[in-house]
């Protein structure tokens, strides 16, 4: 029996934004302090439990990564689209927050001190 290869850590996104060249992308979280920025696509892959595209500071040799929600890989999110601006919140994202809460309220404290 002949053994297959190692799969890639990482494969290169054939899914940038909108004609653009596939090698590129551009960070889209509006908070975050790259936004704007645009890099050149190291690799894309599945860690941390979610998408993540890796990338390097321009002249720089250490390889970052952010979630590909944050960037215009994976594309416009379908709901913000289809919302066009009258929902603030996703319905998948209320809902981990009242889980959050609920967690967050069973969580007991006795007394809270400030430090004199």
């Amino acid at each position: 029996m002949e053994a297959s290869a190692p799969r890639p850590a990482w494969r290169t996104s054939s899914t940038t934004g909108g004609g653009r060249d596939s090698g590129r992308f551009r960070v889209t979280h509006p908070f975050h302090p790259l936004a704007g920025r645009e890099y050149e696509l190291v690799g894309y892959g599945h860690t941390w439990g979610e998408h993540r595209v890796f990338y390097r500071e321009p002249g720089g040799e250490l390889v970052r990564s952010l979630p590909a929600s944050w960037t215009d890989v994976e594309g416009p999110d379908p709901f913000t689209t289809l919302a066009g601006g009258k929902s603030c919140f996703r319905v998948v994202d209320l809902l981990a927050l009242a889980a959050l809460l609920r967690q967050l309220s069973d969580v007991s404290v006795s007394e809270i001190t400030p430090h004199a």
